[in-house]
């Protein structure tokens, strides 16, 4: 009886488990973006953007004082607003609203006084630059359409021709006191960015005059204020982006691709005039390098990937890189004038913050945005390297649930990320917090033609999807079964466009795996290319189909899915032009023929990545069931 009764007590006081991460939990973080710091670094304006409600995402201005660190909301609109952007004598705030309808320019006097439209009509402004003295602003918008046009679409007489009848961006000159638009740029040029000169005597775009090639065709290009005529400066090799022009106006910064592609990793600067570009990171760093502004010492600041990493450095015009005292969360967007650098920053455990170091000072968080996010403890990852197939070193994250005991085997699932040109970073997951909450163990691996480990890592699987990366792939499965760790009877494998594709790989070449779960992923790469929006980057990989078929057809999953076994959950947005609905079509209709379990999902309206409010938490929801069924 005695033993009884203590065994009851026992029981009684045995604390009870935390209950599991929900999908709701992991939806209701706030995201911080877009940090800009006033030209007399007193105030730092920056974008909150809100929980997913519907199918929108509200997105608002706030501001805060530097020395008192005061901060406020400063829009209140239901509209999406974004993009704040000092005046140069910093009275001025303006910023991009939808308040109106399409997203147009509104201005905000810091004396007081509401926010008011500085441009009006259908046309979205898609980006803007305020002229060095304030008198004028720079944006790109499209084109009107006409009385005539406007009929049409009414009447859906709504043919389009394809090419030739894209909306291209132009570059457009507004007089902030009389509100008087001029167009700047015309057909044949399509402009993505737009910076002033110093002196506001020109402008420097990203422009391109073959806007319906999928090749890279976009150059760096001088617009005169007078007549608009573009002169080309110069065209680097494949994507290229983030133009900065130096405080002299001599020069322009930019990120490019080391050689040709697949995507900007390196910092260069070229001469406006006469002279060659100058990679300045490829030797010092070779890290991507992103964000970069100039500084008045004529050291340039930009945000560095390495590996699981990110941290801002100042660059010299000689290529030294110097790294910026490290914070304590992995910065994503920053802004650095008079002194202050503010940016924004989390972890995988520590949600968006911003952050202000002051003259060089220890940085510090000064916004609590997140601090009323509700959720059970979330779980740091262990970060290790392992061994690939070939020696080659492949760095991780893990993810363990609290109080696991040593020598109990746990479900794992492991996750490939996008891209392939991505990585997984020190910064939070829902898939992954959502299953470790749940009492699987799960891995992250960085395999080879990640981002964050250098350019002769980032081309390692030219032509080779499904060679060495997946090998990545199997060779830390096979290290955390060896920790003893990991059950080698319950692993599955997800994850999202490349990660998806890796999933649909994976399960043609091994029956290891007893769940897989394929996003948006890619099954023929021959007719991924013939319809995705932009096919350059998959031309980096593996040339032309009409040319080199055979290696569209040996990295192709569909090849050799008459070998799949694995229960497979297909989920897919109707509108996504990255990796198209027939990707997923031509994966779950064989496997239904051969009789392999799958479950083909479509979320209407949705593109590349899902956006409303009940997809995300169907998509988390089927994601949970799938690896419960088959893993548990």
């Amino acid at each position: 009886m005695i033993a009884a009764l203590l065994a009851l007590s026992f029981a009684v006081q045995a604390p009870t488990p935390a209950p599991p991460l929900t999908p709701e939990q992991t939806l209701a973080i706030r995201s911080v973006s877009d940090p800009e710091v006033s030209p007399d670094g007193r105030r730092v304006a920056f974008v909150v953007t809100e929980p997913p409600e519907g199918a929108e995402r509200n997105r608002d201005v706030w501001i805060v004082t530097v020395v008192s660190r005061e901060v406020r909301r400063l829009t209140y609109t239901p509209a999406a607003e974004s993009s704040p952007r000092w005046s140069p004598d910093g009275r001025t705030l303006a910023f991009l609203s939808s308040r109106g309808g399409a997203p147009q320019i509104y201005l905000l006097p810091m004396d007081g006084g509401e926010a008011l439209a500085l441009t009006e009509g259908k046309s979205d402004v898609r980006s803007f630059e305020w002229s060095p003295d304030g008198r004028e602003i720079a944006f790109i918008a499209t084109e009107p359409r006409s009385p005539e046009e406007e009929k049409k679409i009414k009447d859906k007489d709504d043919a389009r021709v394809v090419d030739k009848d894209d909306r291209n961006g132009r570059v457009w000159i507004v007089d902030v006191a009389s509100k008087a638009v001029r167009q700047l740029t015309h057909d044949p040029w399509a402009v993505s960015q737009v910076r002033w000169t110093p002196k506001g005597d020109a402008l420097v775009v990203q422009a391109t005059d073959r806007p319906a090639s999928e090749q890279e065709t976009d150059r760096i290009c001088g617009v005169s204020l007078a007549d608009g005529a573009v002169t080309p400066i110069a065209a680097p090799r494949g994507p290229f982006g983030g133009l900065a022009i130096s405080p002299n106006g001599a020069s322009v910064a930019y990120l490019a691709a080391r050689v040709d592609g697949p995507s900007p990793h390196d910092l260069y600067v070229r001469p406006l005039g006469p002279g060659a570009a100058r990679n300045l990171t490829a030797t010092s760093l070779d890290r991507p390098v992103g964000g970069v502004e100039w500084q008045p010492d004529g050291r340039l600041m930009g945000i560095v990937q390495d590996g699981f990493k990110s941290r801002l450095y100042a660059i010299a015009p000689d290529g030294r890189a110097d790294a910026l005292p490290a914070a304590p969360v992995n910065p994503s967007s920053f802004s650095s004038k008079a002194g202050v650098l503010a940016f924004t920053g989390e972890t995988a455990v520590e949600p968006p913050e911003l952050w202000l170091s002051v003259e060089g000072g220890a940085a510090e968080r000064v916004t609590h945005l997140n601090d009323g996010w509700q959720h059970p403890p979330l779980v740091a990852p262990e970060v290790f390297k392992y061994k690939s197939f070939d020696g080659a070193s492949i760095e991780a994250a893990l993810l363990v649930p609290p109080g696991h005991q040593a020598g109990v085997k746990l479900p794992l699932v492991v996750l490939v990320h996008g891209g392939p040109t991505g990585r997984w970073s020190d910064r939070f997951e829902s898939w992954g917090q959502l299953l470790v909450s749940r009492g699987y163990a799960v891995l992250y691996p960085n395999i080879r033609g990640s981002t964050g480990y250098g350019f002769a890592f980032l081309e390692s699987n030219r032509a080779d999807w499904g060679g060495g990366d997946f090998k990545d792939v199997m060779a830390g499965v096979d290290a955390v079964v060896a920790r003893g760790l990991a059950d080698p009877d319950r692993l599955g494998i997800g994850g999202w466009s490349y990660g998806g594709y890796m999933s649909e790989w994976a399960i043609t070449e091994t029956d290891r795996f007893k769940a897989a779960v394929v996003g948006a992923g890619l099954s023929d790469l021959a007719s991924e290319f013939g319809t995705e929006a932009g096919p350059s980057y998959d031309e980096w990989f593996y040339g032309l189909p009409y040319e080199r078929l055979q290696g569209f057809i040996k990295s192709s999953p569909v090849t050799y899915i008459k070998n799949a076994k694995t229960p497979t959950l297909i989920l897919q947005g109707t509108e996504d032009t990255t990796d198209p609905q027939g990707q997923s079509d031509e994966l779950y209709r064989p496997l239904k023929r051969y009789g392999v379990e799958a479950e083909y999902v479509l979320y209407p309206r949705e593109g590349h990545g899902l956006r409303e409010e009940k997809h995300l938490l169907d998509r988390l929801n089927r994601i949970i069931a799938w690896y419960e069924k088959y893993l548990k």
